[in-house]
């Protein structure tokens, strides 16, 4: 058994207004999940509302405490059925998926091993691309940011597009110029065009060299991911599922032949336990898998995942990472290995940085 299980939640104001082609916001909730045992502390999170924290504080944690500490299996297992009535997509699972990372987290810590080295390495390194490029920036803010990047070493980046569909073939136009022709570019239209605009938005984008379309059409819209990936530009990726909360999400979305390219996100689709049953589908199904944010507590799951394209480098959660956590990890041109030297995700909150944020 373990000693204790609870959440907090910090709510951290962005750098800039933030904005993609359905949304708008001005600040990020993380839920921090710390589990206790034998002298060591698990830590897990997700990106959520803090209704997450006082679902785990007053239901999940519980379970967790009373549950084996070397199988974090168990224990989600457990979790999902004591949600079975409050609906387990949304605030249960993100809930789920930050208890679960921390139990993961725990367990290699007893063991004393970095998590990639529990779980499996199969990569030595994991690509990124840098995410951002959000579309209530200027042209200054945009170009700046991805040529940012791109001198870094990163030779992949990806802007938010949609909300101003008028004005998305400029933008992309700018944004090429900005980081020349030899990085790749991806647009993320956040479900914002329907069917026939987001075709046509395809060939302008093209031109561009545009080489992933992240979902051009809601991502429940199944039937319209597949006409995209049926109609859209040879070269250019179709993606989708990073509001994917279980496995059978993803199980729907790759037997409708809906994505070139599965997205899974660890801190909603089940933390660790839930993101190895992605990567396992998705290899099953002979399609790459990519990494939605969280850059520090993804990178030892992707080390295992098997068919592996890269993990999303997300501007707002490498900001907050970077500030609450020691041992945040830092890229090496266009790539982030895993410290091995440290246990489990190698992380340790600054819980005094973080009274200041603290809901």
């Amino acid at each position: 058994m373990l000693d204790s299980v609870a959440a907090r939640a910090f709510t951290v104001p962005t750098d800039a207004p933030e904005a993609d082609g359905t949304l708008e916001w001005t600040a990020t909730t993380i839920v921090v999940v710390q589990a206790r045992c034998q002298g060591q502390v698990g830590l897990g999170y997700t990106y959520t509302d803090r209704a997450a924290a006082e679902l785990i504080n007053t239901k999940l944690a519980a379970i967790a405490a009373n549950s084996d500490p070397m199988a974090p299996g168990r224990s989600w297992a457990a979790m999902v059925r004591a949600v079975r009535n409050l609906g387990r997509p949304g605030i249960c699972a993100a809930a789920i998926s930050a208890v679960d990372a921390a139990l993961w987290d725990l367990k290699a810590r007893l063991l004393d091993l970095p998590l990639a080295v529990l779980l499996g390495v199969l990569h030595q390194s994991v690509p990124i691309y840098g995410s951002g490029g959000f579309t209530s920036y200027s042209a200054e803010q945009l170009t700046q940011q991805l040529q940012g990047w791109a001198q870094s070493g990163i030779r992949q980046v990806k802007m938010k597009i949609g909300s101003h569909p008028e004005q998305d073939g400029e933008r992309v136009r700018l944004a090429r110029e900005a980081v020349g022709p030899e990085v790749a570019l991806f647009v993320d239209a956040n479900g914002a065009y329907d069917r026939k605009q987001a075709l046509a938005q395809a060939e302008i984008f093209a031109a561009q060299n545009v080489t992933w379309f992240e979902e051009p059409v809601p991502s429940d819209d199944l039937d319209g991911l597949h006409l995209l990936r049926q109609q859209a530009p040879a070269g250019m990726d179709i993606a989708a599922g990073e509001y994917g909360y279980d496995v059978n999400y993803f199980r729907r979305m790759l037997h409708a032949g809906a994505v070139d390219v599965l997205q899974a996100d660890a801190t909603r689709c089940g933390g660790v336990t839930g993101f190895l049953q992605a990567a396992a589908l998705a290899d099953a199904f002979c399609i790459p898998l990519s990494a939605h944010t969280a850059p520090a507590l993804h990178l030892p799951l992707c080390c295992a995942a098997a068919r592996l394209r890269h993990l999303e480098y997300f501007h707002d959660h490498v900001r907050i990472e970077r500030m609450i956590f020691d041992g945040a990890p830092v890229p090496d041109g266009g790539a982030l290995k895993p410290d091995l030297s440290q246990p489990g995700f190698g992380l340790v909150l600054r819980e005094a940085d973080m009274e200041a944020f603290a809901v």
